[in-house]
């Protein structure tokens, strides 16, 4: 098996040695690099081709929010993972809204950042039901008015079932989950969440579920299960 190759990127030395020990333990993942800001970051990936970046959101000079801008504006760009002291504040939104396909805890017990860095390299988001409705609160302020008109003016590219299978991602289903609930295949919801993500220009299911409930579909959904 390929080891999935990580880049880490933070500006404490001891943070990243503590990284790199913990990641460097695994059979399954190579540490292919270190940086301690966010401009090091384009050079090294050029460098070391990574899978999966790990990124401190808050850096001096470059933050890992310019950082991962950058990067997930790229062809070839790896998968970002944030590594941040918060739950859940407008960097972190910030940085889902970029492209990174979640976020970890700097306090999280390591086996949990081992399995965020090999779900985010398989392709699955890093966010669990319960923290994506955190954050959906939390970005409940900015969704308003001028967003949630160019949410809605993207969601309307959508046909009926593209747009449930939007929904379903944006209240954290899994592929397994949606597939049950709305009577299809695992595999045809994995060709749905692909057509969305190709339709809308999205690089990852986080923003599929901050698109969605930019444009109300969530409010929508929950009001529609409601009048039943």
């Amino acid at each position: 098996m390929t080891a999935i190759r990580l880049l880490l990127v933070d500006d404490d030395p001891l943070v990243r040695a503590g990284l790199s020990f913990m990641m460097g333990g695994a059979d399954d993942i190579e540490v292919v690099g270190e940086a301690g800001d966010g401009g090091e970051v384009e050079a090294l990936v050029d460098r070391t081709r990574p899978d999966v970046v790990l990124m401190d959101i808050r850096m001096p000079t470059v933050d890992g929010l310019t950082a991962t801008e950058l990067l997930r504006a790229r062809e070839d760009a790896p998968q970002v993972v944030v590594l941040t002291t918060f739950h859940a504040d407008e960097q972190v939104l910030r940085a889902l809204r970029a492209g990174a396909a979640g976020f970890v805890l700097k306090d999280t017990p390591p086996a949990e950042i081992l399995d965020a860095v090999r779900r985010v390299a398989a392709g699955d988001p890093v966010l669990s039901p319960a923290v994506t409705r955190q954050l959906m609160t939390h970005a409940a302020g900015g969704a308003a008015g001028t967003r949630r008109a160019r949410a809605r003016e993207r969601v309307a590219l959508l046909n009926d079932r593209e747009r449930e299978v939007a929904v379903a991602v944006g209240r954290g289903l899994a592929n397994a989950e949606i597939a049950a609930e709305l009577f299809m295949s695992v595999a045809t919801v994995k060709a749905h969440v692909s057509r969305v993500l190709s339709r809308l220009g999205l690089n990852n299911r986080v923003q599929i579920a901050l698109l969605a409930h930019d444009a109300g579909l969530l409010e929508e959904e929950r009001g529609g299960r409601d009048g039943h």
